[in-house]
This record gives structure tokens, sequence and C-alpha cells, in this order.
């Protein structure tokens, strides 16, 4: 299936999930997220500002914050097709939403890709072998790309947002990630 067909029948379905369903989900992701050891052992994370279809994370965030963790989150820069982690002190820190509702963090607070030690991903899809489905900006693919960054890469997600692996096709610039956790499983795929 072409990624474009793809990327609308993630998109409708998402929107279906009610939101108190959609609330109820987010908490039992970000409770599957926060107990994994990648997440116990970091002391930086990357987490994803949510957009209104996707898994909430501020449980996670608050959370890490609670542990005396390090929270960024992408300060994207859509005309230039690139983004840079921003230290993120509160969920009441000054935000704009540009475009597409996104959270785009004002502060210049970046930290060093090398001191990232886990970077928590959305996506529309996911597959059984760790491959994405993004939005279409390949912001993420980029930002994976790097050679400074070393972390581990988990993507969040609801459960139905998971989709056999012929479904999400990989292009040799696709990064996998490491782990997956959903409101109803976490997968492993590398040993990281």
């Amino acid at each position: 299936m072409p990624k474009n067909i793809l990327r609308q029948k993630l998109r409708k379905l998402l929107q279906q999930i009610s939101r108190e369903k959609r609330s109820e989900k987010s908490k039992k992701a970000c409770l599957n997220l926060i107990s994994t050891p990648q997440f116990g052992s970091a002391e930086v994370i990357m987490m994803f500002l949510s957009l209104p279809e996707e898994v909430d994370t501020t449980d996670a965030i608050q959370f890490a914050f609670q542990q005396g963790k390090t929270v960024v989150v992408p300060k994207v820069f859509r005309r230039e097709k690139y983004m840079i982690p921003v230290r993120l002190s509160s969920l009441d820190d000054e935000f704009t939403a540009e475009f597409a509702s996104l959270r785009n963090p004002v502060s210049d607070d970046s930290v060093g890709l090398e001191q990232i030690d886990l970077v928590v991903t959305p996506a529309l899809g996911f597959d059984l072998k760790g491959h994405r489905l993004g939005r279409s900006g390949g912001f993420y693919d980029r930002f994976f790309a790097n050679d400074k960054l070393r972390a581990v890469k988990c993507g969040l997600g609801f459960e139905e947002q998971v989709l056999d692996e012929v479904f999400v096709p990989a292009v040799s610039t696709d990064i996998p990630l490491d782990f997956l956790v959903t409101d109803e499983k976490i997968r492993y795929f590398s040993e990281k």
C-alpha cells in the first residue's frame, strides 16, 4: 500500500478514537513506558509534545521530572526541515503553535545529541520490525541519522497503530526503533 494512502487510513483511524478512550489509553501507554528499564536508567530523555490525536505524553514527562531526569523536546524548524533537542523545564514553558497544532518550544536551551539516553518518538504507524511511518516530514529520520546520537530509540503509540510489517514500507533512510511501547504491549526489536 502506498505511504500516502496508509497515512490517510491511519489518520482516520486515530480520529475515530474518542477523547475519553484516548485519555485512558494514553495513561496506560505512559505507564508502560515508565516501567521500562530504558526509561528508568535514562538521565536525559527526549519526549515529544503530543498532537491532539497522539498518545498524550504528559504523564511520562511529569514522572521524568519527579525522578530528577532532564527532559528535552524537539524544536522544529519546518522550512529548514530539521529539529534540535531543547531542555524543557516544565509543561508551562512557553510554546508557539505555528503549524498543525504542534507546540514548538520558544526556548533555545539546546542539549547535545550525545547527552540523550532515550528518544521517545511518535508516528502514524509502526510495524513489527521497528520501522515507523511518520507524517512525511522526515524530521525524526534525519535526527536519527546524526552520528552523534547514540540514544536508544523508542516508539510510543496506541496498539491500533501497530501494523503488519508489510504495511510499513521502509526505505534506506529509515532508521528502525529499538523498541515500541503501546497501551497494551512493549515490543523489543534490538538488544539496546
